[in-house]
């Protein structure tokens, strides 16, 4: 673990070496995979404990950071918009003298701030998984309103965060007080769903490979034909039973997609196998998993 000053704040960053060096025939350096978390009531544990260490196993470099506010990262009062997180990223990785090409992964909101960061530094970016997200387009920005209002009307009520833990614990208790708490401290809600948005040739500029997942039971979903006429190079897997908390909940499915997308899109020596040997049908640049699990 480590503390970085970058853009002007403390951010909480780690990183991940691979264990073994690359080959020595490999001509152009694997990227560097930065794992961006969600909003609100996310932190990095949730790549920590499910991608992180499988990409340093197969070669990457991996960063993991805690955002702005979140996790043990600087809370200033204001400066939430969308472009002060790009900030944040670009300020990082400048401090870690990260240099090379970047494999982009973002956790809900998380997956928005790497297109944010992609249309402005397309050349950087080798490819985009994105996981239940969007990319900063009206569509998307207008439920992230949506959800922030209902979270920070809801959460300071008497009672709620018991309620919370009464039925899903006390990690969950736990992070719903702690979401209260920047939602009371700074202007997130109100700053974030005002956001400034790349204008819409800076995000069709994007030319990297996509992958993008969502729940089958996730309204986020929905965005995925948005997200292929802004980037018709998207491919979209759909896990059916699955809701927002997907990354966490089926961790392992999550992993065996992007690994088979790296090697079959990214044209990267990781992974193996075809959506068919998966129990995954393709139609229309839309793959639905229809995996089982115990």
């Amino acid at each position: 673990m480590t503390m970085v000053r970058a853009n002007g704040i403390t951010l909480h960053a780690q990183r991940l070496d691979p264990p073994h060096p690359p080959p020595a025939d490999r001509s152009a350096p694997m990227p560097t995979a930065v794992l961006i978390h969600g909003m609100a009531s996310d932190t990095m544990a949730s790549w920590y404990f499910t991608l992180a260490e499988p990409l340093a196993t197969a070669g990457f470099p991996v960063v993991l950071y805690d955002l702005r506010g979140h996790g043990r990262s600087d809370r200033p009062a204001t400066g939430y918009a969308l472009a002060d997180f790009v900030d944040d990223l670009a300020g990082l990785l400048t401090e870690l003298d990260v240099t090379g090409p970047l494999l982009l992964c973002g956790n809900s909101f998380g997956g928005t701030i790497a297109f944010g960061y992609a249309a402005r530094h397309p050349d950087r970016v080798t490819g985009i998984v994105a996981v239940e997200s969007a990319p900063p387009v009206p569509e998307w920005m207008a439920r992230v309103k949506v959800r922030l209002a209902r979270v920070a009307d809801r959460l300071p009520k008497e009672g709620t965060v018991a309620e919370i833990g009464a039925r899903r614990g006390r990690l969950a208790a736990r992070r719903a007080d702690e979401t209260r708490q920047m939602l009371t401290d700074t202007t997130l809600a109100e700053e974030l769903p005002a956001s400034q948005l790349p204008p819409a040739g800076q995000l069709a500029a994007i030319d990297c490979p996509v992958l993008c997942l969502y729940g089958g039971r996730s309204a986020v979903g929905e965005l995925a034909p948005v997200v292929r006429r802004v980037l018709p190079q998207t491919r979209t897997v759909v896990l059916p039973e699955e809701k927002h908390t997907v990354l966490i909940d089926q961790p392992e499915r999550v992993r065996r997609h992007v690994f088979d997308w790296l090697a079959a899109e990214c044209v990267l020596p990781v992974g193996a196998g075809t959506p068919a040997e998966h129990g995954v049908t393709v139609a229309g640049g839309l793959a639905v998993d229809h995996t089982t699990t115990s």
